[in-house]
């Protein structure tokens, strides 16, 4: 199974570009231009890791992240800025942020981020559902 990410950035030719890099190493990708549609998307379909760009007009990555996570806390995201400050990326961790990344993003880097995004996520789901399945046979008296 491929990794399968939504990348969430204002600057379409951005977008584009990503999308047809990672496209090309075998990676799922998505496209929005703003967190509001973002937030929609993830609604509507599983993503294993959002990247999202922290300086965005309207809602700007910090409030799409705790969004995020408060709707999906299984997806990974890794904030993506041209911007970078410590006490922004201290933010986001704290936030639940997986990881910090500067543009211009490395590819080989955000493709082993993505990787582990992947990994990530499919612990925390497997986890989720063993706690259902225990919780059930308790429930049950199994």
């Amino acid at each position: 199974m491929s990794e399968k990410v939504l990348i969430v950035d204002d600057e379409v030719d951005f977008l584009e570009l990503m999308e047809e890099r990672l496209v090309a190493r075998g990676i799922e990708v998505s496209t929005s231009s703003s967190a509001e549609d973002a937030l929609k998307r993830i609604e509507m379909d599983l993503f294993d890791a959002v990247i999202l760009d922290l300086q965005m007009p309207g809602m700007n990555g910090l409030e799409a992240l705790k969004r995020i996570k408060e709707r999906r806390p299984e997806i990974q995201v890794i904030l993506l800025t041209g911007h970078a400050t410590v006490e922004k990326g201290v933010e986001a961790i704290k936030l639940g942020a997986m990881d910090f990344v500067e543009k211009p993003a490395d590819l080989e880097v955000l493709g082993e981020k993505i990787a582990k995004a992947h990994k990530k996520k499919m612990l925390i789901v497997e986890k989720d559902s063993r706690d259902r399945v225990i919780d059930a046979l308790k429930k049950y008296g199994f």
